[in-house]
Formats: C-alpha cells, structure tokens, sequence
C-alpha cells in the first residue's frame, strides 16, 4: 500500500525548489518559510512552497536607453 502525502521533506523541498538543502535549513533557522514539526521532524506543505517562491517575484520593468544610459 503507498502512501501518498501532502508534506515535503527538506531534500524534498530543495529539489522541489531548486536549491541546496542548505538553505532550506537556513530558511527554517530563519522563520522565513512556513515549515511544520511532526516530532523532530520537518515537514512542508507544497502550497506553502509556492507562497513563499511567490512572494519573491519581481515583476519586469521597461527599460528605454537614452544617451547610453538605461532609464526606467
């Protein structure tokens, strides 16, 4: 029978993310991403994931270049 959750592990979530787990760990020590302790262990919900990565978006500007100098 498999078991199919919900939750992420830290190696799971740096490679849903992208990263290191290095800084999924740092990320925790830090409490800037939403994490869950299930006794001594860590665990992440993939929407939360996604919330923090959303939170990090930059939104392009328009550049437009005038006398070799770039202008917003």
């Amino acid at each position: 029978m498999e078991i199919r959750t919900q939750y992420l592990t830290v190696p799971e979530a740096a490679l849903y993310l992208g990263t290191g787990v290095r800084f999924i760990r740092r990320l925790v020590a830090e409490r800037r991403v939403v994490f869950y302790k299930i006794g001594g262990h860590v665990r992440f919900k993939i929407t939360d994931l996604d919330a923090y990565a959303e939170a990090g978006r930059v939104e392009p500007v328009a550049v437009r270049w005038r006398g070799g100098q770039a202008v917003a």
